[in-house]
């Protein structure tokens, strides 16, 4: 009886658990939303909340609203393309971030440590400095950032595929990227004019500034494609989390499971830092905080990551157009300045250990 007593209260605070996460996952959604509607409103011109969302419906339902024509070609042509460019990114490096510490086993690993973000900036001074790339034209500056962060995601990867090589010594490795490419990158503006070096350096900074609609459907249908396949090995996560012999001793192909994952999030940050520069501390912070608040498991963790991601960095956009209006500062710089003591207010505040 006490038996059956204490099961089914463990299943009636399982499914408590439950409810609460889908509620908080519920709520991110909400929010994303309401923020895309007010961060609209933001700027040199100023528009209302209902002036916005009618712009934005008569999009899906010609004709169906009466739409100022200066709110349309702000709105949907300069501001909802930044704005959702700056959602899917945070959503990508949040999820990537989150991917990058569980299959590591260590809360320091995110696309910036492991060099991912580092390669795209190398790539993308190349191309600036250079001149040289695999792709040309308009796309020069994007591919080779792409190819970098693919290059530096490759090497981890081969890596990782060495009999007795750790989850340490990989996040050691990232670290040597970063430095490498860190090191090249001023190497390159050392040499480059000053128009070029300063180039270099906006981009290294981070910036949403030249988001449009191309890029914002290119990111989007990456995530939108690579989203669900992590989602689809978070329980095989967890099971790993809990340590290789027990994973393998269930039938899990655990190095493979790791570099399936460890591609597709590679895959993930290289689609968005192409398109926005290096943009630090999401892919760190946001994976840090769903755990804090939902413990660590991945099934939610994923998620939860991705849209705290979003929020973060939309909320980072908000304050780098409005605090020196009408300059705009690189989102690069805010995510810093924001992540910096947050990081270190988690740290501190930490009551337990989810690794």
């Amino acid at each position: 009886m006490k038996n059956e007593n204490a099961n089914c209260f463990i299943k009636k605070q399982y499914k408590q658990t439950i409810k609460r996460k889908v509620f908080l996952i519920s709520a991110l959604i909400l929010l994303l939303i309401g923020i895309i509607g007010f961060a609209s409103t933001i700027g040199v011109i100023d528009f209302t909340i209902k002036e916005v969302y009618y712009v934005i419906l008569n999009h899906f339902f010609p004709n169906s609203f009466e739409v100022n024509a200066t709110a349309e070609k702000v709105v949907w042509g300069i501001r909802l393309p930044r704005i959702c460019l700056g959602i899917l990114a945070g959503i990508g490096l949040g999820i990537a971030g989150a991917v990058m510490q569980g299959i590591l086993r260590n809360p320091l690993a995110s696309p910036y440590t492991l060099g991912v973000s580092s390669g795209a900036g190398f790539g993308a001074a190349v191309a600036i400095t250079l001149g040289a790339g695999f792709v040309g034209g308009e796309y020069l500056i994007i591919g080779n950032a792409f190819l970098g962060a693919l290059m530096s995601s490759a090497f981890i990867l081969i890596l990782s595929s060495k009999k007795g090589t750790t989850p340490e010594s990989m996040l050691l490795a990232g670290i040597a990227l970063m430095y490498l490419f860190s090191a090249s990158v001023a190497l390159l503006q050392y040499f480059a004019s000053d128009e070029a070096a300063k180039e270099v350096t906006f981009w290294l900074i981070g910036s949403l500034s030249y988001a449009n609609w191309e890029k914002v459907i290119s990111t989007a249908i990456v995530v939108t494609i690579t989203t669900p396949f992590i989602m689809w090995k978070a329980r095989d996560l967890n099971i790993i989390i809990a340590g290789d012999d027990t994973a393998k001793s269930l039938g899990l192909e655990v190095m493979r499971i790791r570099v399936v994952l460890m591609v597709l999030a590679s895959l993930v940050t290289a689609s968005i830092v192409c398109f926005t520069g290096t943009i630090g501390f999401i892919g760190l912070v946001a994976p840090h905080m769903t755990r804090m608040f939902i413990g660590g498991d991945n099934r939610f963790v994923f998620p939860v990551s991705a849209l705290l991601g979003g929020v973060l960095l939309s909320v980072a956009d908000m304050i780098a157009i409005t605090v020196m209006k009408p300059i705009i500062i690189p989102i690069g710089i805010v995510t810093a300045f924001m992540g910096v003591p947050l990081f270190l207010y988690l740290i501190i505040r930490r009551k337990r250990d989810y690794w």
